[in-house]
């Protein structure tokens, strides 16, 4: 099993920036692509962004230019650095991984962390 652990949400104004991570831990060998996700009450969980195990990444339309993800695979470590951040980037956020290669199936969570941007 892999244990995922988010840290460094909080409250920022918009144009802040802030710096999530996640620590992998547990059964970590051949854990793959890694990902954030975020949701906001009575709305369905939304990807955000993702890192492969060679460090290719994708983003969502709405984040790209503002929030670059990044990983260390001697840490075991996963980060999404959030500049520029806007109201509607407010939302509960959450790590994932997997070792699968199923395309939007996401094996391991961590429990979220809570960023807010105000106007």
């Amino acid at each position: 099993q892999v244990q995922l652990v988010e840290s460094g949400g909080g409250l920022v104004q918009a144009g802040g920036s802030l710096r999530l991570s996640c620590v992998a831990s547990g059964r970590t060998e051949g854990l793959g692509t890694m990902g954030w996700f975020r949701q906001n009450p009575g709305k369905e969980r939304e990807f955000v962004a993702e890192i492969t195990d060679d460090g290719s990444t994708y983003y969502i339309n709405a984040v790209r230019g503002r929030f670059i993800i990044s990983r260390d695979n001697s840490k075991n470590t996963l980060t999404l650095q959030m500049n520029s951040l806007k109201p509607e980037d407010t939302a509960v956020y959450y790590c994932a991984g997997k070792r699968t290669l199923i395309p939007g199936y996401w094996e391991y969570w961590g429990q979220g962390t809570q960023v807010s941007v105000s106007s």
